[in-house]
């Protein structure tokens, strides 16, 4: 195991400005980032960490906003529903121009770092508001461009969606282009999906299961089914229900929150997240048959076993995913809307900036240091390789930043030394304790990945 990384260099911390404080004119933000978010925007010099041996690594991941509106007005969305309102100002589409733009930065980018995978994700809003015939135009630019400058660089090419779009028209469009589906649901059921309404407080629900029953019959072109867990519904009888739809995968997304606006149920000394992941964990990791992939649970076992992941919200792997906006502005992950206004702007755009100029964003940046930019207690944790101090924008504080331990520690805590249990068990080592260290599982075989009724 390499030996922990020099600790980036720190300024002074900023006084707080008085709300009704007049602000300059500041397109990139940065005066609101040092207010609200002094870790890492005044804190950290990123001049100083490249000093200290902390290298940029090159962006891997790139999300094409191409629609900014969404048909659905779930009660619980990062873009429309939580501190950041920036969509308001943005165009409703991508333009061709932007996304040609968009394919030259990307082909560039891929071209000076060597990259031989670029993972492409049409997200929004809702992408599925393009015509079909509109659907893969990007994802078209993108690989020309690539075949221009870095030809070796394969493409991957994703479409997010809420489901309620999806038609055999528009599924031809994407699998002619080699698009796959991932569609968001939170379970199964219609009672599910109470917060998934329209604009005028219908469910939508209905039409997104007869999407996710369209796209069950074309396996190629299914990615998964995204679930935001809901503390409200039966662990277990959403996951059966979701099964019913025949997804390849699950992400079980633990709710966008953090310590100045935390989770529905968050209480001081109780895990209701951790008791409501391990009831699904249980039942698919005894299951008599892989019925499905769930990305959480593989996520934490690959990373107790030292084995590499590309996940953002565990682990200590460098962040590598960048967001193109429908105007063309660069920004940080979508997820970070959730923390404060202007939480991922960097004032970049495709016109005026390279991905490379991103990489030294002190936002982006901070996200790359791995161990260095967790705050003191998730340093010293023995968890901390698996857990990685938790998803980033669950470790914001208003006034503070991004230096806090997870809102969902004591969450991840029970839920990482439960999963290592199992994977104790399923490996049949004899250990003294009940509940093995993190560290030590880290390098074991690969083969106890697979939980054991599903061992070949």
């Amino acid at each position: 195991m390499p030996g922990p990384r020099p600790e980036p260099a720190l300024g002074p911390e900023p006084a707080p400005r008085p709300d009704s404080a007049p602000r300059p004119q500041d397109p990139g933000g940065l005066a609101r980032h040092v207010r609200y978010a002094p870790w890492p925007y005044a804190r950290l010099d990123v001049r100083a960490a490249r000093a200290d041996g902390h290298r940029p690594r090159p962006i891997r991941q790139f999300v094409l906003k191409t629609r900014s509106r969404c048909n659905l007005a779930c009660t619980y969305c990062y873009v429309y529903a939580m501190a950041d309102q920036g969509w308001r100002g943005q165009p409703a589409a991508m333009t061709a121009a932007t996304a040609t733009r968009a394919a030259q930065r990307i082909a560039e980018h891929a071209a000076a770092h060597a990259l031989t995978r670029v993972d492409l994700v049409l997200h929004g809003g809702e992408p599925l508001l393009a015509a079909p015939a509109d659907l893969a135009a990007p994802v078209r630019a993108v690989r020309a461009a690539l075949a221009a400058t870095a030809p070796h660089a394969r493409v991957t090419a994703t479409v997010q969606t809420n489901g309620t779009l999806l038609t055999r028209g528009r599924l031809t469009a994407l699998a002619s282009a080699g698009i796959r589906v991932g569609v968001s649901l939170d379970g199964g059921l219609p009672a599910h999906n109470a917060r998934r309404v329209d604009h005028t407080g219908r469910p939508g629900f209905g039409a997104a299961a007869r999407g996710l029953r369209l796209l069950a019959r074309h396996p190629d072109s299914y990615a998964g089914v995204l679930c935001v867990v809901d503390l409200d519904q039966d662990p277990v009888e959403t996951y059966e229900s979701l099964l019913a739809f025949a997804p390849p995968a699950l992400g079980l997304l633990l709710p966008l929150a953090n310590w100045s606006a935390p989770p529905p149920g968050h209480h001081p000394g109780r895990t209701p997240y951790a008791d409501w992941l391990l009831a699904v964990f249980e039942r698919w990791w005894h299951d008599g048959a892989r019925r499905t992939r769930i990305r959480l649970f593989e996520e934490i076992i690959a990373l107790l076993l030292g084995l590499p992941t590309t996940t953002e919200t565990l682990g200590l792997a460098p962040a590598a995913t960048a967001v193109i906006e429908t105007d063309g502005s660069i920004e940080q992950a979508d997820s970070l809307k959730s923390a404060y206004e202007g939480a991922a702007a960097t004032g970049m755009a495709l016109d005026t900036h390279s991905f490379d100029q991103l990489l030294d964003h002190p936002g982006f940046a901070a996200r790359q240091l791995g161990r260095a930019a967790l705050a003191p207690a998730c340093r010293g944790c023995e968890l901390v390789q698996v857990c990685g101090g938790g998803h980033y924008p669950h470790r914001y504080r208003a006034g503070e930043g991004f230096r806090q331990p997870s809102v969902y520690c004591a969450d991840l805590q029970v839920l990482i030394r439960h999963v290592a249990t199992a994977l104790r068990r399923a490996a049949d080592v004899p250990r003294a304790a009940d509940v093995p260290r993190a560290a030590d599982v880290r390098h074991r075989p690969t083969a106890a990945v697979r939980p054991p009724a599903a061992a070949s």
